[in-house]
């Protein structure tokens, strides 16, 4: 990472989420109010913590065994690392909470998924470690609010955040003649027409995951029909079928129909996106925060080797929200070493370990005494357009149930795969939300 000389001054998030699935799970603890813990010592173990996350790449890996080395120390306790790959991740760690034997703490997104497993009574409420590990000094108000607290209670720990933004190459831009970034759609749609006829495709996809389609989704509708109708739609109070949803998909259309994307983006993953921006073959690309922390392991740098710009406005008027998902980490209800986990959670909300996570990952940390110093001026950047949106909303498959997220997604993979289809994705999508949700 670009080491920068001063401090950055985080102001909280102002994460008045726009999901219907209720309150995030909440979480766990920073040594006292958010201190470092070094001046208490830790009590005594209780045995070793069982630990299950998704951080499993390069970076994730390399994150979490910073972490463990500070929460050992911090907490007294030994850790059993159990990392696994993030798609396996999704359903294997069900079975698990499911089963007689689950992992005493594990990494969970915040949003519908974590309220879900709130209904089925999977997770320990953290209230009692929030409030002696002085929780509420290290996580702040709005945070806690919107991702760790689900029906009242905390069950989930904010452990990063990320934000989605439209992320470039500069010189490729400057190539085409693009010197101010696109700040309406016309612009954008002006800018894609410029790198078009330079020879550049505009935007890269890689969907093979049918996730990182997801973003392009949520902007479009958010730009349009606005947060207030899309909760409704996370909620199965508004249908796939209705104007608002065929019209952003229409917007989604028309760039295809132009041939604004690299052919064939289902056969791609993110990464192979991130590469077609960083080698110059593409422009631009919709992706999260974590995509400077691959960008930098790959000597891509910040500012001359990329950069980002919030997604266009569409309809005036419409409030700007930012996208992006929370990671944090929860306590099963059956966990075998409960007083241990505890522990472990109150250091994960420390400013030492959630700025391990945050500076090698390339994301955002919740606790705003996490030093972020070292950080490049593009993770600042981030930080302050998602300080300044007037809503932040979680990215569609942590802001619907994980039975709708599946079909939603199936339904926009579809689509990138045949746009011309779109009509019928979106009926198969609200069959789908009709057997969740219930409907006529």
């Amino acid at each position: 990472m670009t080491k920068n000389s001063v401090a950055v001054q985080r102001r909280p998030v102002k994460l008045a989420v726009a999901v219907t699935a209720a309150s995030l799970l909440a979480a766990a603890c920073g040594s006292g109010a958010g201190t470092t813990g070094a001046s208490s010592a830790p009590a005594a173990s209780t045995g070793e913590v069982s630990m299950v996350h998704y951080f499993s790449d390069e970076a994730g890996n390399k994150a979490m065994a910073q972490v463990l080395s500070i929460c050992e120390k911090q907490a007294g306790e030994k850790l059993k690392n159990s990392p696994a790959e993030q798609e396996a991740f999704k359903d294997a760690i069900l079975v698990q909470l499911a089963g007689s034997n689950p992992p005493d703490l594990f990494s969970y997104w915040a949003g519908a998924k974590t309220q879900y497993l709130v209904d089925q009574q999977r997770l320990a409420p953290l209230d009692d470690v929030w409030a002696k590990a002085g929780l509420d000094q290290a996580i702040p108000e709005t945070l806690a609010k919107a991702a760790a607290t689900y029906s009242g209670k905390k069950y989930l720990l904010p452990l990063d955040y990320h934000y989605a933004g439209v992320f470039y190459n500069p010189e490729v831009m400057k190539k085409a003649g693009i010197t101010e970034m696109p700040k309406t759609w016309d612009e954008l749609l002006a800018s894609a027409d410029k790198l078009k006829a330079a020879g550049i495709t505009p935007f890269a996809l890689g969907s093979k995951n049918r996730w990182p389609a997801q973003f392009w989704f949520d902007y479009l509708l958010l730009r349009t029909a606005g947060p207030d109708y899309r909760a409704q739609l996370m909620a199965g109070k508004a249908k796939y079928t209705d104007p608002q949803v065929a019209q952003a998909f229409d917007l989604w259309k028309q760039l295809f129909d132009k041939g604004y994307f690299n052919a064939d983006p289902n056969g791609y993953d993110w990464p192979d996106a991130a590469d077609m921006v960083a080698q110059g073959k593409a422009a631009m690309t919709v992706m999260g925060t974590w995509i400077s922390g691959y960008w930098e392991g790959n000597d891509v740098k910040a500012g001359a080797g990329y950069d980002f710009f919030p997604f266009p406005e569409i309809t005036p008027g419409v409030p700007q929200a930012a996208v992006g998902p929370v990671d944090g980490f929860a306590i099963a209800a059956g966990a075998a070493n409960k007083a241990g986990a505890d522990k472990v959670l109150a250091c994960l909300a420390s400013p030492e370990a959630q700025q391990a996570v945050a500076v090698t990952q390339g994301a955002l940390a919740p606790n705003p005494k996490a030093d972020l110093s070292s950080q490049n001026e593009i993770m600042h950047k981030a930080a302050e357009v998602v300080a300044k949106a007037p809503v932040f909303a979680f990215n569609y498959d942590l802001a619907t149930t994980p039975e709708m997220s599946d079909a939603g997604l199936n339904a926009i993979a579809q689509f990138v795969n045949s746009p011309a289809e779109a009509a019928s994705a979106l009926q198969e999508a609200q069959a789908a939300a009709d057997g969740v949700f219930g409907g006529s």
